[in-house]
């Protein structure tokens, strides 16, 4: 079947988002003004403060971050719809041409304002408590200290000015090249999408999930020697870069991003990899169920026989997920139907559209914005739940401000995983019959498992090739597949057959390369939501406002001190442990079934 025929069966052809609330297109003169406006506002900053911060009076001194706030909203905006008008249009070379275009604007308005970051940080104390306790610089306190947390790691003003007039050659001309090959990569006789193929794996037919495992592997091998060059040029990148900077490991600079302690992660990660038994646990018992010698890799993620399988139009989707929302807070819901009714979600499959999903929060006096693929499965629900979720956040967030409304990466995770398990448990009560219950909690059991002890397994493969890298220089595809065999084998140990096709597979996934780090956040986040909602089941309605409030908070504070209402403790191990043995009885309720 086509995108075309999928997406008018299921609805979403006209399900696609508005970016004139942005510009009105690439053509808007607003677009160069804005950047004109940028650059002199930058040039004067630099003019007038340069070297002078510690003489400036506090309330100058606050009225100097808001400026800057408001060139970064501009240049935040600018930046939004390149990139929000590439992703759907990745073959466009006039999309293309602009997002590049955009990124180059946008380094030489930041290389003006190098001086701030610098002169800020490494600011005497006594000087900077003068502006930190002043009521002017009240409503910036947590970001700008937090800026002062990387003292440490800054070089000197002419190093600085340098790596922002560069970075529009480097780093994200690498990451959009690999944005440019996987959207023109076309898989198998029928030429299809990478999103069409991976959905493929979700299939009730084995012979089906065969095949799209042989497609997407010879559609990456295909291109391999590009996509090993360009992870080996980012992971060098860093490894300089990290050098440069003094930070002691790979993933340190990702954590302090995050505000977190370094064990923290340490004790999220192997808490988590002391579980691996129960991954195993639970496909040895899927493989009883489906009467298989042998579970295969294109086997994980196989229906059983009683799950429900009809394909669910838009509509219906968005019925689901709107009165899943509504049942546990009605402003939760209303926001959320501002998605739907204001064209802010991108849902068609198209040719060149970007595989995946994600919500981008785009600035404070616009809105975020939605991108799903949706094929009409319970998975894209769930989907579809999930980055409403992020961008209810992102909404109820952007109150802060530009500078206080960027959550750190773990907690970006929480309304997202939240969302989830709403919808999850509104779909399970509404099943009666004991086996399509049993099939349903294994589907979320094995989108548990992709999100906690997946993703902890692909933190340990980047673990392994920054560090091979870095010690071994320059890396070979058989390298970088024999370290992917190596972590994912450490995961699934006997109960999971990984075929030599599986080898390849970590060459498509972008997190890798655009967030090198991230993706423990996803199980920081899946764990945390876990005992959030026992509190939740706890406390009933007294758990939303607290919840929503977290929300509304954005990055204006720690994850320690968002998460003090809560009583909870990220440092303790037995925290992290109570998630997992949540898992663990849902995996012993399908077992009992």
């Amino acid at each position: 079947m086509s995108s075309a025929s999928t997406n008018n069966d299921l609805g979403t052809t006209d399900v696609v988002w508005n970016l004139e609330d942005l510009y009105d297109s690439l053509q808007d003169e607003l677009l160069q003004d804005d950047l004109d406006l940028c650059l002199q506002e930058a040039e004067l900053l630099k003019e007038g403060c340069a070297g002078k911060l510690t003489e400036l009076d506090p309330a100058v001194f606050a009225r100097t971050v808001r400026r800057l706030e408001r060139i970064q909203v501009n240049l935040g905006r600018i930046d939004t719809y390149a990139f929000l008008n590439f992703v759907t249009q990745v073959k466009n070379s006039e999309a293309g041409a602009f997002l590049q275009q955009s990124k180059e604007a946008a380094s030489r308005v930041n290389r003006e304002l190098v001086f701030f970051d610098l002169e800020w940080a490494k600011m005497d104390q006594e000087s900077a408590d003068r502006f930190l306790k002043a009521e002017d610089t009240a409503p910036y306190r947590h970001y700008l200290s937090n800026l002062r947390r990387y003292a440490a790691h800054l070089l000197s003003k002419t190093e600085e000015t340098l790596l922002v007039e560069l970075s529009p050659v480097g780093r994200d001309c690498w990451l959009t090249l690999f944005e440019k090959l996987m959207g023109h990569l076309e898989f198998g006789e029928e030429k299809r999408s990478e999103e069409e193929v991976l959905s493929d794996l979700y299939a009730g037919s084995r012979e089906i999930r065969q095949k799209a495992a042989i497609e997407l592997t010879e559609g990456l091998q295909s291109q391999l020697h590009i996509l090993t060059h360009i992870f080996n040029t980012i992971l060098s990148e860093k490894m300089i870069d990290d050098r440069l900077r003094s930070y002691p490991s790979w993933v340190s600079a990702r954590n302090l991003s995050n505000e977190l302690e370094d064990q923290t992660v340490e004790a999220l990660v192997a808490s988590t990899t002391e579980r691996y038994d129960i991954v195993q646990r639970y496909y040895r018992f899927k493989k009883e169920l489906m009467g298989l010698e042998t579970l295969q890799d294109y086997d994980r993620y196989a229906p059983l026989d009683s799950l429900p399988d009809q394909l669910i139009p838009w509509q219906e989707c968005r019925e689901m997920v709107l009165e899943g929302f509504h049942a546990f807070s009605p402003e939760m819901a209303d926001i959320a139907t501002l998605f739907f009714e204001q064209k802010w979600i991108h849902a068609p499959l198209l040719e060149g559209k970007r595989g995946g999903a994600f919500a981008h929060p785009a600035v404070p006096d616009a809105h975020p914005f939605i991108l799903v693929n949706y094929t009409g499965n319970l998975r894209d629900v769930s989907t579809v739940a999930h980055e409403l979720g992020h961008g209810i956040h992102q909404y109820l967030a952007k109150e802060k401000g530009y500078f206080n409304s960027d959550t750190p990466l773990v907690l970006a995770e929480t309304a997202s995983v939240f969302a989830e398990l709403l919808i999850f448990h509104r779909q399970l009560a509404s099943l009666d019959d004991a086996a399509q219950r049993r099939a349903f909690i294994c589907q979320k059991l094995e989108s548990i498992f992709a999100t906690v002890f997946r993703q902890i397994s692909m933190n340990r493969f980047e673990k392994l090739i920054h560090n091979s890298r870095r010690d071994k220089g320059e890396l070979s595809t058989d390298d970088l597949s024999t370290l992917w065999m190596e972590s994912q084998q450490a995961m699934f140990g006997d109960a999971v057959t990984l075929g030599d096709h599986y080898r390849v597979w970590w060459s498509y996934i972008p997190h890798f390369l655009h967030t090198p780090g991230y993706v423990y956040s996803y199980a920081f986040g899946e764990l945390l939501v876990l005992s959030l909602y026992r509190i939740y089941q706890e406390e009933g309605p007294a758990f939303i406002p607290k919840y929503l409030h977290l929300l509304s908070q954005g990055g204006s504070q720690s994850p320690y001190e968002l998460l003090a209402p809560f009583n909870i403790d990220l440092n303790d191990s037995s925290f992290w442990q109570g998630g997992l043995q949540v898992i663990e009885e849902m995996l012993t309720e399908v077992e009992r079934a």
